[in-house]
């Protein structure tokens, strides 16, 4: 799977040189923040692809509006508010359009996750391009990307409805990746968590309400605990969870297995990390975590299209060993790891962050959760070529959608699977936060 930002370059607070002068009513205001370059992935924008997903979803729209919106703040707490606001509406646009909720505002279908992935990225530009009237920190203007970062991504709103009787699913997927090899791409992972977001699965044992977020595919981002701070105040209060992204061609995988290992594959800011996965407590770091999924059921039950595999092989090095060696069936005692089920990169990652918090909050035998693989998302028959292809077509849509469809079947079943009488919690917030690691 996925990847991690360019870190924004800290700017310093303009200098105002020249004369003190008297303060009177009528004094000056203070001089205008310096604006800050685009991210990699904001240049992409400039790309035919994005602008064309962008106009074809009625979303090309969104990073003007935002930009004149910001232009009638007059303090940093006003600017706040609308980026708050701003990315919240964009993640609710993106839903409701997946859902089928509103108008298309184009001919593209409506299962299609890009165009929040570039419109959020418009935003972001936008914000970097800003020169307010007022005195703006770099770490101010941090601050307002990680606002619009958050609330475009679902991150904070993760709510359930209270009482007994109801199971509470979490689901996560991606941004799409691998974008300088082929900028059309979409990812089924991010897909999918627009289309379930908000909706309720029937199960054996009643209704299970679904609530979703999406992650970025970079690096740095994780390191600085993006995941631990969505996931640690809801994962006490859910009955199921599972993080979700796009994997191998033609098959799904319930990873087994994750490992503590980054291997150094570029991410959407191309951003390169070799290193053990970097953790609060790296003292108390296992190289390995389980899944705790129904994964026999789940690949059993004969969800969709797409064959289901229990995939139990892991790249360790053996306990008094120097290299790489692939274990078919699991980990070894003792063993370093070099790859989960999942990889070396962002995927095996939010595998492993969630179930390591999982386990750390005392979570393991009581919570079903874990990872799992999409099929890759591929091009129709006749429209492969990234330069010169399409920036959709039919098969494109069938596929996606088989794989939206399968993937929440896959999470019935757990659901199912799971047993228990939802006894998640009660419903809550945001704000509500559970203390640990």
């Amino acid at each position: 799977m996925t990847s991690l930002r360019v870190r924004i370059g800290m700017i310093g607070m303009a200098l105002i040189t020249g004369l003190a002068a008297p303060v009177t009513a009528s004094a000056t205001t203070a001089a205008p923040s310096p604006s800050v370059e685009a991210t990699v992935e904001e240049l992409r924008l400039d790309r035919a692809a994005p602008r064309e997903i962008l106009r074809r979803s009625g979303f090309d729209g969104v990073a003007p509006g935002f930009a004149r919106s910001l232009a009638k703040a007059r303090s940093y707490a006003q600017a706040q508010r609308i980026a708050e606001r701003e990315g919240a509406r964009l993640w609710r646009r993106a839903v409701d359009r997946a859902q089928g909720r509103g108008p298309a505002r184009g001919d593209l279908s409506r299962d299609d996750d890009r165009p929040l992935y570039w419109a959020r990225l418009g935003m972001t530009r936008e914000v970097r391009s800003w020169e307010p009237g007022f005195r703006l920190t770099g770490a101010q203007r941090d601050r307002l990307l990680e606002a619009v970062e958050r609330t475009s991504r679902g991150q904070d709103s993760l709510r359930y409805p209270p009482g007994k009787g109801v199971k509470r699913i979490l689901l996560t997927g991606f941004d799409p990746f691998t974008l300088d090899r082929d900028v059309r791409i979409s990812n089924p992972s991010g897909a999918t968590a627009l289309a379930l977001d908000g909706t309720t699965v029937e199960t054996t044992d009643g209704p299970a309400p679904i609530e979703t977020a999406v992650f970025p595919v970079r690096w740095d981002d994780f390191a600085e605990g993006e995941v631990e701070r969505t996931l640690r105040p809801v994962l006490p209060r859910v009955d199921l969870f599972t993080t979700v992204s796009q994997g191998r061609v033609g098959r799904f995988d319930i990873e087994r297995t994750n490992g503590a290992w980054r291997g150094g594959f570029a991410d959407n800011a191309n951003v390169s990390r070799t290193e053990t996965v970097p953790v609060t407590d790296p003292g108390s770091q296992p190289q390995w975590t389980s899944t705790t999924l129904p994964y026999a059921r789940i690949a059993d039950a004969g969800t969709g299209r797409f064959p289901v595999y229990d995939n139990t092989s892991v790249t360790e090095i053996p306990a008094g060993g120097t290299a790489p060696v692939t274990r078919p069936e699991g980990p070894t005692p003792g063993s370093t790891a070099r790859a989960g089920g999942g990889g070396d990169y962002l995927s095996n990652e939010i595998a492993y962050r969630a179930t390591l918090l999982r386990d750390r909050l005392g979570l393991r035998d009581a919570l079903p959760g874990g990872h799992v693989h999409t099929p890759v998302l591929q091009f129709g028959a006749g429209n492969t070529d990234p330069a010169a292809g399409a920036v959709t077509d039919p098969g494109f849509v069938r596929n996606r959608l088989d794989i939206i469809a399968q993937t929440r079947e896959i999470v019935r079943v757990a659901a199912e699977a799971a047993g228990g009488d939802g006894e998640g919690g009660r419903g809550f917030g945001a704000a509500d936060v559970i203390g640990c690691c």
